[in-house]
């Protein structure tokens, strides 16, 4: 048993190969893509969660996690869930959005929150215990980071309902969309490459 451990973890940490760079970059960049056209359904659909309660809104935010949880849950080693979101966050912003650059310090730590989340199945796992969990995490720091930035002094409700709202939308949507795309990928032969 403990071979068997040391084994995977052995494995987790060996030189990235050709293939891992190249799908995680064209992943990477596709999410980026995704990212600008969400970015533009956005203040649409945020009109009326908003109007619902305060702080609904953030039950969009999901999908501005699939580059980190995609990549991390196809290549599955570590460093792969940072990579994915940095790069679909500099697609988003070269392309141009609403909040600038500063979604590059929000992919940052979203890809890293998706890292926990996928070290904590070390992984491998399931795959929709292991998205769920990244993305669980993911939302909860985007969900804090944006209230700091972008809500700042709004009362403890609005915080808490935002806050919520986006844990659960990563927990979800993200981890919906991406373990689904996982799915029906796997299912075409595609991913064999990657044990799926």
């Amino acid at each position: 048993m403990h071979k068997r451990k040391c084994t995977h973890m052995n494995q987790l940490f060996r030189p990235w190969r050709t293939v891992d760079l190249v799908v995680a970059a064209v992943l990477g960049v596709a999410s980026g893509v995704v990212f600008t056209a969400w970015n533009a359904l956005y203040a649409p659909l945020s009109i009326p969660l908003g109007a619902l309660t305060a702080g609904l809104v953030a039950l969009l935010d999901g999908v501005w996690l699939v580059g980190g949880l995609l990549v991390g849950l196809i290549i599955r080693r570590p460093g792969a869930a940072l990579f994915g979101e940095l790069l679909a966050s500099l697609v988003s912003a070269a392309i141009g959005n609403q909040w600038g650059y500063t979604v590059l310090l929000l992919g940052l730590a979203q890809g890293l929150a998706i890292e926990i989340g996928l070290f904590i199945w070390r992984y491998r796992g399931s795959l929709w215990g292991s998205a769920m969990t990244a993305g669980a995490i993911g939302g909860l720091v985007q969900g804090a980071l944006e209230v700091i930035y972008w809500y700042p002094g709004t009362d403890a409700l609005f915080v808490n309902v935002y806050v919520g709202s986006a844990t659960v939308s990563g927990a979800l949507l993200g981890a919906g969309l991406s373990a689904g795309l996982v799915t029906v990928l796997a299912k075409t032969g595609i991913l064999a490459n990657f044990g799926r």
